[in-house]
């Protein structure tokens, strides 16, 4: 990258000493929404890398991608050209295709609003789209935002690059033998089976739709509660989408030079990129999809990057050259896809001690407990290195930290794996958290957990202070009852009740007679009513309170979890003289 990097500067400075100090101009820069000096662009040269993504998995598999940089002139919003009219490449690099670019903002509007916290750029996402597929391949996309033809990276064989055997049958990639990094923001199977999603409304989940893409990019960014607008979790986030100190600088270009100024151009005449991380050599695409892929297509300086690998006149075998015979050569320090990989070695996960009792947490609040899965093989020992996913499932809305439902994490030395914090939402009952292995189909370790309902041990009635009540026979009273629920003298907020008209104070079921409520639809009596809550404040207003003929005095309850009980006393008379007031006598009784 660095020499490419040196001649686009050279293209632009007539001397050394301007080159020089465009990349110190370069360098010094801001990100988008960048606030502070702590939110500068990391330099490219001499700065210490980022700390990668904790998860352990990044979305592209580390797979190449297009280190093709921004020109050093700020962008100038243009009048888009008419369809199939050829772009002016300064123009061109500013200008985003329109279905694309519509991805982003829709993305971003969404991650807007269900993780306002994370501050996603949309810039991001298109400097992510540019160095990954060239903006789908300079918008080669129908209307829906699917790709006109498979984008897809080499073939993850460990050859020159990572090692990832087949998750996921071929069903996105065409490739059962081994994964490959699919669609415009180049999602490997693995990690889009977990992070994708519809963008678009069309009900389906595709990698290869600019919209699901884009949005399941955003989620992806977003995790562990990240905030994009600080520098460390920008970085960090970016490193998790691919872990290269190298596609950081990049991104982040493109990310600064998209901030400037940006303007769409119609779908295919966006400007694609000639130089990828891997080789150098222009990514060129076959003009139709071929079979699924071999194992070798793919690899440095096969020039197929852009698009589904073109077939083998004589297919090759893993680890073998083109005619079966002496292996072709692999980069130092790459894996040999012959020998097993830590995945390959695990025969089985356990419970690294998490106890139920630790799995238990209020509505509302984040469990205390840690998920923990070891790996080990059929001997016992630990397996570090591996990819294990916790995916949490049931009818239930907690979530991981950061929102999500599913989170992949790498075991440590001593084979463990350890979950994000889990977080309780509104939902109450149990629900399960099963740890798996990623690229294996091995039995996998369920986690059972609960959420209980928020509590309230002490409910006091604040109804009209000293003024009763009143109602005659066959009435209404005039102002309805209002309480307040705290739990250990703090407010309790959200708390369910549940208010009863009883019989008595030592019989709680439910009164035939007497004051009822209404029910909101048909307006018909009822006497208990269910799903109150209380408000932010504890407090809880009841419905209007109606009277039949029968006069006498009366008791309503109502009840929290945790133990919050109030008892109200009414009193129905006929000369209009009807009373509603907290009654904690044991004696009290309901009239006839």
């Amino acid at each position: 990258m660095a020499a490419h990097f040196g001649r686009r500067l050279r293209k632009g400075a007539a001397t050394t000493a301007v080159a020089a100090a465009a990349v110190a101009a370069l360098s010094a820069s801001q990100a988008p929404g960048a606030t502070g000096d702590d939110h500068g662009r990391q330099a490219t040269a001499g700065a210490s890398a980022p700390v990668p993504d904790p998860t352990g998995d990044d979305a592209t598999g580390s797979s190449p991608y297009y280190t093709d940089l921004p020109p050093l002139n700020s962008p100038n919003p243009s009048p888009s050209p008419s369809a199939g009219t050829p772009v002016a490449q300064g123009a061109a690099e500013a200008g985003i295709p329109a279905t694309v670019l519509d991805a982003y903002k829709k993305a971003e509007a969404e991650l807007r609003a269900s993780k306002p916290g994370c501050n996603l750029p949309w810039q991001l996402l298109a400097a992510i789209g540019k160095v990954e597929s060239g903006q789908a391949r300079g918008g080669e996309v129908d209307a829906s935002g699917t790709t006109l033809r498979p984008i897809l990276g080499p073939v993850l064989d460990g050859n020159g690059f990572a090692l990832i055997k087949d998750t996921d049958h071929g069903a996105y990639d065409g490739n059962a033998q081994y994964d490959q990094a699919v669609g415009p923001m180049q999602f490997i199977p693995s990690t889009w089976a977990w992070a994708g999603r519809d963008g678009n409304g069309d009900g389906k989940k595709d990698p290869n739709n600019i919209y699901d893409a884009a949005l399941a990019a955003g989620h992806y960014l977003c995790r562990g509660d990240r905030d994009l607008s600080q520098a460390a979790d920008l970085h960090g986030a970016i490193l998790g989408y691919n872990n290269s100190q190298d596609y950081l600088n990049t991104v982040l270009s493109w990310m600064e030079y998209y901030s400037k100024g940006t303007y769409s151009v119609p779908d295919g005449t966006g400007a694609a990129p000639g130089h990828r991380s891997d080789d150098g050599t222009p990514r060129t695409t076959p003009s139709t999809p071929a079979e699924p892929a071999d194992p070798h297509q793919g690899k440095p300086g096969s020039k197929d990057q852009g698009g589904r690998p073109s077939p083998s006149p004589t297919p090759s075998k893993p680890g073998g050259g083109q005619d079966g015979g002496d292996p072709a050569p692999r980069p130092p320090g790459t894996p040999d896809p012959t020998t097993p990989t830590p995945t390959d070695t695990v025969d089985h996960l356990e419970n690294a001690g998490t106890a139920t009792a630790e799995l238990t947490a209020t509505a509302g609040d984040a469990f205390t407990g840690t998920i923990s899965t070891r790996a080990e093989t059929k001997a016992g020992a630990a397996v570090a290195k591996v990819r294990i996913r916790f995916t949490i499932s049931g009818d239930t809305d907690a979530t991981f930290t950061g929102g999500e439902d599913v989170a992949t994490v790498a075991t440590d030395s001593k084979g463990v794996a350890k979950a994000p914090a889990l977080q309780a939402g509104e939902k109450t009952g149990d629900f399960k958290v099963t740890a798996t292995v990623v690229g294996r189909s091995l039995k996998g370790v369920d986690y059972q957990a609960t959420v209980t309902e928020r509590p309230a041990d002490t409910l006091t009635a604040t109804t009209n202070g000293d003024t009763p009540l009143t109602c005659t026979p066959g009435g209404e009273f005039a102002d309805q009852v209002q309480l307040k629920a705290t739990y250990k003298g703090a407010v309790a907020d959200k708390v369910a009740a549940t208010a009863t008209l009883i019989k008595s104070v030592t019989d709680a079921t439910e009164n035939d007679k007497g004051p009822y409520f209404k029910d909101a639809t048909t307006g018909k009596a009822v006497r208990t009513l269910t799903g109150l809550k209380t408000d932010a404040k504890g407090l809880l207003t009841l419905p209007k309170l109606y009277a039949d003929d029968t006069t006498g005095t009366f008791l309503l309850r109502v009840t929290t979890p945790g133990g919050g009980t109030l008892t109200v006393q009414l009193t129905v008379a006929a000369d209009g003289t009807a009373t509603a007031s907290p009654s904690p006598s044991p004696s009290a009784s309901a009239g006839s």
